[in-house]
């Protein structure tokens, strides 16, 4: 299973797109979590989501193929389209990984203590 999906569907002449990846969380414990945008193709997206974390690439991997099949069910089909929305995606990662490490930032190291 590839580490990211891009899907669309078709619906009363719009586009809605759907665009997933599966990324490691810092601190190297493991664990994974599942991005999600969403929305019209040509604009913004409407919605970025975050499920997990996951211990372990292939349990993330398992949820986004999961993911995938219920999509394709509701007529969502994979496009082989380049991602539009990886900078929101990254940018959510950012502040998954802020939020788990709040003070790896305000880290001072003194050794002379």
């Amino acid at each position: 299973m590839p580490r990211s999906l891009c899907l669309t569907r078709q619906c009363l002449g719009l586009s809605t797109r759907i665009e997933c990846l599966i990324h490691p969380l810092a601190g190297d414990r493991g664990l994974w979590t599942l991005l999600c945008a969403a929305g019209m193709s040509a604009a913004q997206p409407s919605a970025i989501k975050a499920q997990g974390p996951f211990h372990g690439r292939l349990e993330a991997e398992s949820v986004l193929e999961s993911i995938a099949q219920c999509l394709a069910v509701q007529g969502y089909s994979e496009c082989a389209d380049l991602p539009i929305w990886r900078l929101h995606l990254q940018a959510e990662l950012r502040r998954l990984n802020g939020e788990s490490y709040p003070h790896s930032r305000d880290y001072l190291f003194r050794p002379e203590k």
